[in-house]
């Protein structure tokens, strides 16, 4: 029993470290995941975390966006996403899976691989290429692809808030706690311990 105290009140002290004013969690951090859907089949993709996929979940948050994407090249699917997003362009190598944003308002899914100047959005997690391909339509054209933050085309949620209410308490993964016990939480958007 004392050696589990140590361990406990160690986590705790590791944890308190990273939890500085300046590590602010809000509903962004949460999201990770967003998914695409072709033809009726989903898979998701994990999100990095710039200012392009930060603005791009904003957007989905109010509503999944259908985008009509073509074969190119035989390396990728792309698109333009009706709008720009901001861009931290590096030179990079796509691998098939990588979500990337190409000269800020084009959305590309690759199936092969290349080499450009792009904004990294996320990589989608599949299990072989042949599935990835199949998914993707690689070499057709005019094909429609929704990206929401649902693996679902409906959803039960009805509003969803960027902001928390000011003095409520809410866990790591944003519910909302009436009587807070031991643990870490949220509050006023920061993250605070009760012992």
């Amino acid at each position: 029993m004392q050696k589990m105290k140590q361990v406990t009140l160690f986590l705790t002290a590791m944890l308190l470290i990273c939890c500085t004013p300046q590590n602010e969690v809000t509903a962004q951090d949460l999201m990770t995941k967003m998914y695409i859907t072709i033809d009726g089949v989903t898979l998701p993709a994990t999100l990095e975390n710039n200012d392009a996929t930060q603005e791009l979940v904003t957007r989905l948050q109010a509503a999944p966006l259908t985008v009509t994407l073509n074969s190119s090249g035989g390396f990728e699917i792309w698109g333009a996403l009706g709008f720009s997003l901001p861009t931290s362009n590096q030179q990079v190598t796509a691998q098939p899976g990588d979500v990337i944003l190409y000269n800020g308002s084009n959305i590309c899914l690759f199936y092969g691989s290349n080499s450009w100047s792009y904004t990294r959005l996320g990589h989608i997690e599949y299990s072989t290429q042949a599935e990835l391909e199949e998914f993707l339509k690689a070499g057709q054209s005019n094909i429609n692809v929704m990206l929401s933050l649902t693996a679902g085309t409906t959803t039960a949620i009805d509003n969803v808030r960027t902001a928390y209410e000011p003095g409520v308490y809410y866990t790591m993964s944003g519910l909302k706690v009436a009587h807070p016990t031991r643990g870490i939480y949220i509050k006023d958007g920061q993250k605070i311990f009760i012992q």
